[in-house]
């Protein structure tokens, strides 16, 4: 698959979301839909990240290494998106609101923690700032497992009734690291 297609096919989401705000075809809480959304391709992101890994073992899948930077990208765009929906669409950039509501929800505050360790992921991962940092990038890019354990726990967090969609998420996370253990 050439890496326009990788391109496309992470930007679909924000293209739906996109194309059903437009028409209003969003229902009653439209904000609500939107975080949860970028929330959750965020999560699915970070974990094919991870996953990508794993998969480039299997003889017929040894090329998916080169869309796992991208893939990553797009993870941190979703979450990236995620925060400024909360920030600017739920709480109207209203600090004082933001502050009780940190105060209040601690998922906010792990979710908050969570996209600070996807920050230098995001910004050493150009070609230019790779090649820099050298093989020091590596222990940067190592953020990423305890970035995606915090999602899973913001995830936890903000469920009040069906623990069932974060558990299932915590089970692949886990697989994952475990898997990277093992190796």
């Amino acid at each position: 698959m050439p890496v326009f297609v990788c391109f496309l096919l992470g930007l679909t989401p924000l293209l739906w979301l996109l194309l059903y705000s437009w028409q209003g075809m969003l229902g009653a809480n439209p904000v609500e839909l939107w975080l949860r959304l970028s929330g959750d391709w965020g999560l699915w992101c970070l974990l094919l990240t991870l996953a990508l890994s794993p998969l480039s073992r299997w003889r017929m899948l040894q090329g998916v290494l080169r869309w796992r930077r991208m893939v990553g990208l797009f993870s941190f765009f979703y979450a990236l998106l995620h925060l400024t929906v909360y920030l600017v669409l739920e709480r109207a950039l209203s600090w004082e609101d933001i502050a009780q509501d940190i105060g209040k929800r601690p998922y906010i505050t792990v979710g908050i923690l969570a996209f600070v360790l996807l920050l230098p992921l995001a910004l050493t991962s150009p070609r230019r700032i790779m090649l820099r940092l050298g093989s020091t990038r590596i222990g940067w890019h190592r953020l990423v497992y305890p970035a995606a354990l915090l999602v899973i726990l913001h995830f936890f967090l903000q469920t009040r009734a069906d623990w069932h969609v974060p558990l299932l998420h915590a089970v692949v996370l886990a697989v994952l690291l475990a898997w990277r253990l093992v190796r």
